[in-house]
């Protein structure tokens, strides 16, 4: 058992390091050509965001396999010599919340500075908002955690008396226990009401900011999360449906191409006027939904015109690339196709599985330990495909949301365009959320996670600590999760096939 130890510390040291191998290169792939050479603490914030992302998506299959290696133990002090996991989940979520809730923040504020000013104004300026909310938040907790920073544990009070040793065993339904036919509180399945007791205790402080963060991030997770299930796999498959279906003519090409030119030359002429507004120091609620509006249909034309670019290809190898393009169509339907199935399997699991009590059947469950029986890392590997899943599912949501709701911001991902202020958002999404989707993922799956140090935090302490419990015992997330994905669902069956059309003139609201 010592070798088997061993290795998977080995394999767990070798997968951190790919993982932060792997964040460098989207990094620098990623990264607009203005951040190169420069911005180096958002980049090391970016990489070690990623990096504590997808090593607490992993950690859950480690401990699925650190629980495996002390199964079949013979003695009992085996497990203290397996990795310490429930020690390393409230580390990891402690920097997580530290890196959500004040490092990208930081980062932000200082990135977005005014580049007139001088770097240590700029560090000035972003110490103090960083300062103000962590003394809200280091207030708000110590509160909450004086006043309701308790579980409640509903328990049996079961008892029995003595007897001397019985020659001969006669136990029943009628008589459970030893020493007569009057003691029935030693059987939890025949003890009346009056045995249930209410066991309180106090949990630790970091196990509440992890419970805490989760919910935060459960409220966006349902969301953004719910929409993006469905969204995802759909996106994928109406752009099909609404590719070019073969290549326009010249006049045609000049004619969008002087239209496009038009709606760039007005929104240079809308996001001048806004940088003489920041200059000016009038930077009020109008100022900011008009940046939001010139975001929007910023945006809306870079699709466009990759869109024309698409549907009119130029130079020696204009034949090449059309080719290229309908493969590309023809690769999204079939992920399209193949996401559709995984979320059409995550929704009936959840139904399944959470929301029907007792459970119908361990259905995902089950799939991922016969997979482990045909192969010992097969199971795992499906198991981590799926919480990964659902972490993309959120950027896609957040994505489809920014585009339609005044009140969330647009920050897209672009290979090679990508600034870091819409890096360390995302990374911040994705942080907040992979909180709640391992949460998520140790109920939904708990079959297959059970007797885990995530499923010990997740299960047993958030799911009764009081004043939050009650989110859980109604499965307030798990239904808002499916009713958005249903909602998005019938959204993608009505308009989704329809191409959207140019707008008109853009100006920026009086």
């Amino acid at each position: 058992m010592g070798d088997f130890n061993l290795a998977l510390v080995i394999v767990a040291i070798v997968v951190c390091v790919l993982v932060f191998i792997f964040n460098v290169y989207l990094l620098v792939n990623y990264q607009h050509p203005d951040d190169a050479n420069q911005a180096y603490f958002p980049k090391f914030v970016v990489v070690l965001g990623l990096s504590i992302a997808a090593i607490s998506i992993l950690m859950l299959p480690a401990d699925v396999a650190n629980r495996a290696a002390c199964q079949h133990a013979i003695y009992n002090g085996a497990c203290n010599l397996t990795l310490p996991m429930k020690t390393l989940w409230i580390i990891v979520y402690i920097v997580d919340a530290a890196l959500v809730f004040f490092i990208i923040p930081f980062a932000m504020f200082y990135y977005e500075g005014d580049q007139d000013k001088s770097i240590g104004k700029r560090i000035k300026s972003a110490v103090l908002w960083v300062g103000a909310t962590a003394f809200v938040c280091a207030l708000v907790l110590g509160i909450l955690y004086g006043v309701v920073g308790k579980v409640d544990f509903t328990v049996r009070h079961l008892s029995s008396p003595t007897t001397n040793f019985p020659t001969s065993w006669a136990f029943s339904s009628s008589q459970p226990c030893i020493g007569g036919a009057s003691f029935h509180q030693c059987s939890s399945y025949t003890a009346g009401a009056s045995s249930e007791k209410t066991w309180t205790m106090r949990t630790t402080f970091p196990e509440y900011v992890v419970a805490l963060t989760t919910i935060v991030g459960s409220v966006l997770f349902s969301l953004f999360g719910g929409v993006g299930i469905a969204c995802l796999p759909l996106g994928l498959i109406f752009s099909f449906i609404r590719r070019p279906k073969a290549v326009i003519t010249r006049s045609q090409y000049i004619k969008e191409a002087t239209e496009l030119g038009r709606k760039a030359r007005e929104l240079k002429k809308a996001a001048d006027a806004l940088h003489q507004e920041e200059r000016s120091g009038s930077k009020g609620r109008k100022w900011r939904k008009n940046v939001k509006a010139v975001e929007k249909e910023l945006l809306l034309l870079e699709e466009d015109v990759k869109a024309l670019d698409e549907m009119y290809p130029q130079g020696e190898k204009a034949e090449t690339t059309w080719a290229l393009t309908v493969i590309g169509y023809l690769v999204k339907f079939v992920l399209g196709v193949l996401g559709l199935i995984v979320s059409v399997a995550w929704v009936a699991h959840i139904v399944i599985y959470l929301l029907i009590d007792p459970p119908l059947s361990p259905f995902l469950n089950e799939v991922f330990i016969k997979l482990d029986n045909v192969w010992g890392l097969l199971g795992t590997a499906a198991f981590a495909f799926f919480c990964f899943y659902l972490l993309v599912a959120v950027i896609a949501g957040a994505m489809m949301l920014g585009l339609r709701l005044v009140f969330i911001t647009i920050h897209p991902m672009k290979w090679g365009a990508t600034l870091m202020n819409s890096f360390l958002f995302n990374v911040g999404l994705i942080l907040l959320c992979s909180i709640s989707v391992i949460q998520f993922c140790a109920t939904a799956f708990g079959y297959y996670a059970q007797a885990t140090a995530a499923q010990e935090i997740f299960g047993h302490t958030l799911q009764s600590l009081r004043g939050i419990k009650y989110l859980y015992k109604y499965n307030v997330f798990q239904i808002a999760f499916i009713v958005l994905a249903g909602l998005t669902f019938v959204y993608y069956a009505a308009f989704g096939w329809r191409r959207r059309k140019l707008t008109g003139r853009f100006q920026l609201a009086n």
